[in-house]
C-alpha cells in the first residue's frame, strides 16, 4: 500500500480550490466533486452548506452513514484550518467568506484501499467588517 505520486488527494483538492485549471486533474482521475462559496458568522451554516453541496452533486450519498460521517469529519478538520483550532466565529465576532471543494478518490495504487474524501477551504476570515479579514486556507481528509 503507498500513495500514487500522481493522486496526492489533499494537494489536487487544495490547488483546485485555489485555482480552477486544477479541475481537469480531478476529472482525468474520474474522481467525483463540487464546488461552491458559503460565507457566513455561523460555523453551522457552512458545514451545511459543504454537506448539502456534496450531497447534491453526488460527491456522497446521503443515505449511507459513514460517508456522510466522513465528510463531516472532513469539513471540521478544515475549518479548524481555517479558524486556527477554535471553530467559533459569530460568538468571537468573526465571519467567513470561503470558497471549498470537495474531492472523493481513490489516492492510492490499489483499488482495495477504497475512496477518501478531502475538503479544501480558502477565502477570508475575520472581523464583520469589510476590509478587517485576512487570507486563510484549511485542508481536511477522511477515509470512507
Amino acid at each position: 500500500m503507498s500513495l500514487a505520486n500522481e493522486k496526492l488527494l489533499g494537494k489536487i483538492a487544495m490547488l483546485s480550490c485555489l485555482d480552477d485549471s486544477y479541475v481537469q486533474k480531478i476529472e482525468d482521475l474520474g474522481w467525483r466533486f463540487c464546488k461552491g462559496k458559503v460565507g457566513s458568522m455561523e460555523s453551522n451554516k457552512v458545514v451545511a452548506a459543504i454537506e448539502t453541496a456534496a450531497k447534491k452533486e453526488g460527491v456522497i450519498n446521503g443515505s449511507i452513514y459513514r460517508e456522510t460521517h466522513a465528510l463531516y469529519h472532513a469539513i471540521m478538520e478544515a475549518i479548524y484550518g481555517v479558524t486556527r483550532g477554535h471553530v467559533q466565529l459569530g460568538t468571537v465576532l468573526r465571519t467567513v467568506g470561503l470558497r471549498f471543494i470537495v474531492v472523493r478518490g481513490n489516492p492510492y495504487d490499489q483499488a482495495e484501499e477504497g475512496d477518501w474524501i478531502a475538503v479544501a477551504l480558502y477565502g477570508t476570515i475575520g472581523a464583520p467588517v469589510k476590509g478587517l479579514e485576512h487570507e486563510a486556507v484549511g485542508l481536511g481528509i477522511n477515509h470512507i
